[in-house]
């Protein structure tokens, strides 16, 4: 299996509900590193998995609409408590709907068989979301 990443980062606030939260049930901020993992089985007709600059903007496309922003407030979010895992997974589903886009397009050759959505809190804990890409 081949395994090509991208990285890149992302700034919110949120907060939780619910009393296993302590005191992040407050207003509080993240800084995650993101990164993007994209498996295939074999390397397409030009020698790669993804092509490291279209997956390097696709990311930063995913990510602009979390940027800088309190995740209490974004509507798609209301009443959900927005944990890593839960941020891994929606950043997934929106990476999974710009591959199949640029797929069908054309803009890429081959759409890989899975991805890893990895949330870095700190150097000491993270989070992830992976799957099989929905064909």
């Amino acid at each position: 299996m081949f395994t090509v990443s991208v990285r890149d980062h992302i700034m919110i606030a949120h907060s939780f509900q619910g009393d296993v939260f302590g005191p992040a049930q407050r207003l509080h901020g993240a800084t995650y590193v993101v990164d993007v993992a994209f498996f295939a089985p074999d390397i397409d007709k030009d020698g790669i998995v993804i092509d490291i600059g279209w997956a390097t903007t696709a990311v930063g496309e995913a990510l602009a609409p979390l940027r800088y922003q309190n995740l209490d407030e974004v509507a798609d979010f209301k009443g959900v408590n927005t944990t890593t895992e839960f941020i891994a997974r929606d950043i997934f589903q929106r990476m999974q709907r710009q591959l199949k886009a640029a797929f069908g397009a054309g803009t890429i050759a081959q759409l890989p068989e899975r991805m890893k959505v990895t949330l870095h809190e700190s150097h000491a804990a993270f989070a992830a979301y992976e799957a099989a890409i929905e064909g």
